[in-house]
């Protein structure tokens, strides 16, 4: 039985492609809609599953043409994350055979193809899958810089193979040890769904986040582009969390937040966090915005604001994410850009042996808020007075 599955999003008909196959199935996957038209006249399909939202040719256009051709009969089944009532009435009339709203699962996909076509003669999988098919596609950046000993490989495979609609992008960071043989093959047979981005040199955390976003941002099919620590101080699941809350919202950043709350798993160093309460008072002053953490390594982007956050270098090391958000307010107004912004208390933050920074570092992140404040300056004065100036504003 054959089977055709359309949609703009490749992460999406990967797992799809996976689990028919697996089950007896012989499916073939289009990203293109006109190519996909092509590809129903030579293929033949007993069944075509199409998304409605794609660009330039509509999925209901895809639709129409199956109808008004010669096997017309061909059962179709809508798989999209538009609910609107009258889109859904439009493809019923138009003579589709099943509307499928994502999120769903795969079981549930499955169980409506065979009540449609019927099972494979052989089916060589009964095995129930646990993943579920999201409406969204998520690319997900992490700076590796000697990462050899401290990669949770595991975590990161077990996460993409139950989890769908995730590109993880790795940066090599100019590492010196065995980190890019690691990542090579922690890409091995997943290479849809995990880069691996080398640089030659070591350009410090804030360039490999910078490159690895740009790079994941000429990806057609993403809807959002976050990163997160390789240590994975903030777990994968709390990561989703982030990128639920800017699904389902109006806003364009959406930032983890070690807060220490109830019923959260938050640790850290006490000198570390007296050193960060310190530095994050002086933030506060100079973004003049009410964040309790730009520093969490852990935030995700909507695509479109990913250019204005990162096209230029950054001219500080470790604080760059204090010029995302100055960024943001120079491009969009302080008081748009506050309403664009989201800081998202995380449930679990555990602070990694081994980290880079040093409390020594940690000192030199003064001089480079100056730097920031002279930068990203209003009106040219010297960067200690701006800092000074910054700072008084709380008294």
């Amino acid at each position: 039985m054959k089977i055709l599955a359309i949609d703009d999003q490749q992460l999406v008909l990967l797992p799809i492609q996976k689990r028919l196959k697996d089950l007896g199935y012989n499916i073939k996957i289009e990203t293109d809609a006109v190519a996909a038209i092509s590809l129903y006249n030579s293929f033949n399909p007993d069944l075509v599953i199409v998304d409605i939202n794609m660009p330039g040719v509509s999925g209901l256009e895809i639709v129409k043409y199956i109808r008004n051709s010669k096997n017309n009969i061909t059962p179709i089944m809508v798989l999209s994350g538009n609910t609107q009532d009258s889109v859904i009435t439009a493809g019923f009339e138009l003579g589709i055979n099943d509307y499928m709203k994502k999120p769903l699962s795969l079981n549930e996909i499955c169980a409506r193809v065979k009540r449609l076509i019927g099972a494979p003669e052989v089916q060589n999988n009964t095995t129930k899958s646990e993943v579920i098919i999201q409406e969204r596609c998520v690319g997900v950046v992490i700076p590796c810089y000697n990462e050899e000993d401290r990669l949770l490989s595991q975590e990161f495979t077990d996460y993409i193979d139950k989890n769908s609609g995730y590109h993880l992008c790795f940066v090599n960071d100019g590492s010196k040890d065995r980190t890019l043989e690691v990542l090579k093959e922690l890409q091995k047979g997943r290479e849809d769904f995990i880069t691996v981005y080398d640089c030659d040199k070591n350009g410090g955390k804030a360039e490999a986040v910078r490159l690895g976003m740009l790079h994941m941002a000429k990806k057609e099919d993403l809807d959002y582009i976050g990163f997160l620590d390789a240590d994975l101080s903030t777990d994968l699941a709390d990561f989703d969390d982030l990128v639920k809350t800017i699904e389902t919202s109006d806003f364009k950043i959406v930032s983890g937040s070690r807060i220490t709350r109830m019923g959260a798993d938050i640790t850290k160093e006490s000198a570390r966090k007296i050193i960060s309460l310190t530095i994050n008072f002086i933030i506060r002053k100079i973004l003049k915005m009410d964040f309790k953490d730009t520093q969490c390594g852990a935030k995700i982007f909507h695509k479109d604001v990913v250019g204005i956050a990162f096209n230029k270098r950054f001219v500080t090391q470790w604080i760059f994410d204090v010029e995302i958000f100055k960024r943001m307010s120079k491009h969009f107004g302080l008081a748009q850009a506050k309403s664009m912004l989201c800081e998202q208390p995380l449930k679990r933050w555990i602070h990694a042996d081994g980290s880079k920074l040093s409390m020594k570092d940690s000192v030199k992140i003064i001089g480079q808020l100056a730097q920031i404040a002279w930068v990203y300056r209003g009106k040219k004065v010297d960067s200690k007075t701006v800092l000074v100036k910054e700072l008084n504003v709380a008294y």
